[in-house]
């Protein structure tokens, strides 16, 4: 598997190569040599270590002919050959959904980009229905990179908390601030996202909801008080097992030392005796 996908990657380093040849042949000695400026490996026979290189080089690869050729984004994009290697993961991760009053809470809301090599933009909204009612009311939009309170209840309560920096937007979650139990209710987060194709655009949107749950303390879930008690049980295991080794390999030791002190004794002895003997046959032999 880490064999495919290195020739996998290869192979993407091939097309983004030619990519950028072809982007930077009307602008010559603009062209960077892929031997001298990028170190790409250019055999698929590579060591261990060129293989984990691989993507890092990609990325200095893509990031280098996009910075020395004007044309070479338009080109990528057109042919489709810019992979996500350089690009982090986008993972949808559902939110928590019980605050503690007095504190801040983040409302989590993520929607992945399916196409992340298509350009795109996305506007957040966020909704809240409270204990009782049947309606939702808006509270909070961003948009270009504007956040906006449209609920006087969450006035200077709301901070944007998702993606920074950019129009293409995946994580729209916001930060709630001095949460009050008036804040217990439904919250609803809408992207309306747009996917520009080269000849068309195409519209999409991503619908989520939260159930808030506002504590006056915090409480310790099931799963929480478990991995306390099996780290304690481990430390403490780990903690008996050590010393019964030490016993053991002390007693051991003690047990060698006595055996070579006797075995010591036992040839002293044998010289001891050997040399009473040499000495009688001499007064003998005299």
């Amino acid at each position: 598997m880490f064999v495919l996908q290195a020739v996998i990657e290869y192979t993407v380093a091939g097309h983004l190569w030619t990519a950028c040849r072809e982007s930077c042949f009307a602008f010559p000695g603009t062209a960077p040599r892929l031997s001298e400026e990028t170190g790409f490996v250019s055999t698929v026979s590579m060591s261990g270590l060129q293989l984990l290189l691989v993507p890092a080089l990609l990325c200095s690869l893509h990031e280098r002919c996009r910075r020395l050729c004007p044309n070479y984004s338009a080109l990528c994009e057109k042919e489709s050959v810019t992979a996500s290697l350089c690009h982090a993961a986008c993972v949808e991760v559902d939110s928590d959904t019980e605050a503690v009053a007095g504190e801040g809470f983040k409302l989590g809301c993520i929607s992945c980009k399916m196409r992340g090599e298509v350009p795109a933009t996305a506007t957040v909204d966020w909704f809240f229905m409270t204990k009782g009612e049947s309606d939702f009311m808006q509270i909070y939009n961003y948009e270009d990179e504007i956040p906006t309170i449209t609920d006087d209840r969450f006035m200077d309560r709301l901070a944007w908390n998702g993606s920074k920096k950019t129009v293409d937007l995946q994580d729209g979650s916001i930060y709630i601030l001095n949460v009050t139990f008036n804040d217990t209710g439904v919250y609803r987060c809408f992207f309306n996202r747009i996917l520009t194709f080269p000849n068309y655009e195409y519209r999409t949107n991503t619908t989520k909801f939260i159930t808030l749950h506002v504590v006056g303390n915090a409480t310790r879930g099931m799963a929480s008080i478990l991995s306390e008690v099996m780290m304690y049980v481990s430390i403490i295991g780990l903690q008996v097992w050590l010393v019964v080794e030490m016993v053991y390999c002390y007693r051991k030791i003690a047990m060698a030392g006595e055996e070579a002190l006797r075995e010591s004794a036992a040839e002293y002895l044998a010289i001891a005796s050997e040399s009473k003997d040499n000495c009688a046959g001499v007064q003998v032999a005299e």
